[in-house]
């Protein structure tokens, strides 16, 4: 079904990891860690650009968000959203931690140290956040402006 989906050419092929590998079952129930950069890959390798976003204070330690930007990093992943996780019902995880600003904007800066071409930060920081910025960066136009084909 992914090639059905890239097949009508998408701008940017978004799929959140939304955590670490940890804590992929327990947040993401029917996700999988190696599943989720399946996705990812095999749109860049149609030659997507690629787009994933995590959610920090959920219960994650330092070095597993270091590990999951290195991850999406060397996956050749375009673009990152780091956002804070807010518990969106009592079923819903709680959340762990309120995350500083100044949290974030090392996160951002460790993963465009890493290779991500690039990456939002921020406690209200969501996948769709600036992405009017992310379309001008890459070069991509609306596609009520494209010519015909």
């Amino acid at each position: 079904h992914l090639d059905t989906l890239l097949d009508a050419r998408p701008d940017i092929l978004n799929h959140n990891l939304e955590t670490v590998e940890r804590l992929q079952r327990p947040i993401r129930k029917t996700a999988r860690y190696d599943r989720s950069f399946w996705v990812l890959k095999h749109a860049k390798s149609r030659d997507f650009i690629t787009k994933t976003g995590i959610m920090l204070g959920i219960g994650e330690q330092k070095e597993e968000v270091a590990q999951v930007i290195r991850d999406i990093a060397a996956a050749d992943v375009d673009i990152l959203t780091i956002g804070q996780y807010l518990s969106p019902s009592k079923e819903h995880a709680p959340i762990d931690r309120w995350v500083t600003p100044a949290e974030f904007a090392e996160w951002k800066a460790f993963a465009l140290e890493a290779g991500i071409k690039h990456v939002e930060s921020g406690p209200l920081v969501r996948s769709s956040y600036r992405a009017d910025e992310q379309v001008t960066k890459f070069g991509l136009m609306d596609r009520r402006q494209r010519p015909a084909r």
